[in-house]
């Protein structure tokens, strides 16, 4: 009897640790809006326009900001580039997520997405920029240019939406 109380008492463990979670690591693909690591709304968005006007006085910017996903790491989605329809210079953003605690569907470029985390200028090593040009699929020839680090716009998401 002790045996049969155990083995249940083990079914049940594994059955309640296999639950679906609300972070979406989902099926990576963007036909579907849906939200990815914390759940966000849109109370209090802002464009991507008015980050970049923020971060010209600023060292950094706590904000939710809706933009345009330019690209996305083809290898596991774990970063993807913003840009702007309405920003002439199509200035972009490097998007990664925090902890690396989420990825996103490789397939949502040219989506719009908002995003609720933290906006800052940082310095990209050759090294990483070339290795993000690999994820991103770019031809050998294209990755044998980058020669110099990079200062860019980045910014930590906490959480993403994408919006249908």
């Amino acid at each position: 009897m002790n045996k049969l109380t155990l083995l249940i008492f083990l079914f049940g463990v594994i059955f309640v640790s296999c639950k679906n979670e609300n972070n979406r690591i989902a099926d990576q693909s963007g036909s579907a809006a849906g939200y990815f690591g914390e759940k966000i709304d849109t109370v209090g968005m802002i464009s991507y326009e008015n980050l970049l006007a923020q971060m010209v006085t600023n060292d950094s910017v706590e904000a939710k900001v809706v933009g345009k996903v330019s690209a996305v790491c083809q290898t596991k989605g774990c970063w993807m580039n913003i840009i702007s329809d309405s920003d002439t210079t199509k200035t972009e953003m490097f998007v990664e997520f925090l902890d690396y605690g989420f990825f996103m569907p490789k397939d949502i470029a040219g989506k719009e997405v908002i995003m609720k985390g933290k906006a800052y200028v940082e310095e990209t090593s050759v090294e990483d920029l070339k290795h993000f040009a690999e994820d991103e699929g770019l031809t050998e020839a294209e990755i044998a240019k980058i020669t110099e680090p990079k200062v860019e716009l980045k910014f930590m998401a906490s959480g993403v939406m994408i919006k249908p």
